[in-house]
């Protein structure tokens, strides 16, 4: 089933998006991360990975710091309270309870 016109799918230059910027490469260095041993392994074998650099923003900056349970509930626990104050604020706004102190 074809949805649309095909003239407009999908190619990505009909959406007008500027170039992007990708960050210098030789930023990302091995000395001091995991890698560095890795590489030495590779080398001792003769061999060379050429792609190893652009794993290495995985270990460097804030990449680098491994996540606590902490950081987590810190980061989505405030705007959930905040969400959940909010939801009920609106549930009494609009649904106050009775106050007729019988049974259902």
């Amino acid at each position: 089933m074809l949805l649309g016109n095909s003239s407009n799918m999908g190619h990505g230059h009909e959406h007008g998006h500027g170039k992007v910027e990708l960050p210098d490469y030789k930023m990302w260095k091995i000395e001091g991360t995991r890698l560095e041993e890795v590489q030495e392994r590779l080398a001792r074998r003769g061999l060379k990975d050429p792609w190893l650099r652009n794993e290495a923003w995985r270990y460097m900056g804030g990449f680098a710091k491994p996540v606590s349970f902490m950081d987590v509930m810190s980061k989505g626990f405030k705007w959930g309270f905040a969400a959940f104050v909010v939801s009920i604020a609106i549930e009494y706004a609009f649904f106050p309870p009775k106050k007729d102190g019988g049974h259902h």
